[in-house]
C-alpha cells in the first residue's frame, strides 16, 4: 500500500539520507543529476556545492529547483520526499560556515549508516582555498512531499 507521508515524516528521510537528485531547468530542457547533500532541519535548508559548470549556471537564471531523495529496500518497500526550493549562492564566510556544516554532518552520517570514519571528508572544509572556484550553495525548502510503500 501507498501513503502519504507527514512533513515531518519527509523531514527525517531528508536528514537520515544525503544523497538525492536535483533537478533544474536549462534553457528549454530539464535535468536531473544526483548529488550529494546536507539538510539543516533547524533552518528547513539543503546545503551542497559544485564546481562551476553547466547546473550552477542554470541555477543561476532559474533558481527554482527540486531535490528527490529515496530509501529504497525493495520495489515493495520504499520511501521517497520531494523537496520544492529555491537555490541560493553563498560567499565569503557564509559559503564557509557552511561547507563546513556540509562536511561534519555528511562525516556523521556515514559512520552512523555504514560504520565508516571518512578521512576525506575532512577535505571538504578546504575546498574554498584549493579548489578553482567551488559554488557552495543551498536550497530554501519551499514545499514537500513524501510517499511510502510498505506490502
Amino acid at each position: 500500500m501507498i501513503r502519504n507521508l507527514s512533513a515531518k515524516e519527509g523531514k527525517k528521510l531528508l536528514k537520515d539520507q544525503y544523497i538525492g537528485h536535483l533537478s533544474f531547468i536549462a534553457g528549454k530542457w530539464p535535468y536531473s543529476l544526483p548529488i550529494t547533500y546536507y539538510y539543516n532541519k533547524a533552518k528547513n535548508t539543503i546545503i551542497s556545492y559544485a564546481a562551476e559548470g553547466h547546473k550552477i549556471k542554470a541555477m543561476r537564471k532559474n533558481p527554482n529547483v527540486s531535490l528527490e531523495v529515496n530509501d529504497i529496500d525493495s520495489v515493495n518497500d520504499w520511501s521517497c520526499v520531494l523537496v520544492h526550493g529555491k537555490y541560493e549562492e553563498l560567499h565569503g564566510i557564509d559559503a564557509k560556515y557552511y561547507l563546513h556544516e556540509f562536511a561534519e554532518g555528511i562525516k556523521k552520517l556515514i559512520k552512523s549508516k555504514e560504520g565508516k570514519d571518512t578521512q576525506a571528508i575532512a577535505e571538504f572544509s578546504c575546498k574554498i582555498e584549493s579548489e578553482k572556484n567551488p559554488v557552495v550553495y543551498r536550497i530554501l525548502v519551499d514545499e514537500l512531499t513524501a510517499k511510502f510503500r510498505e506490502d
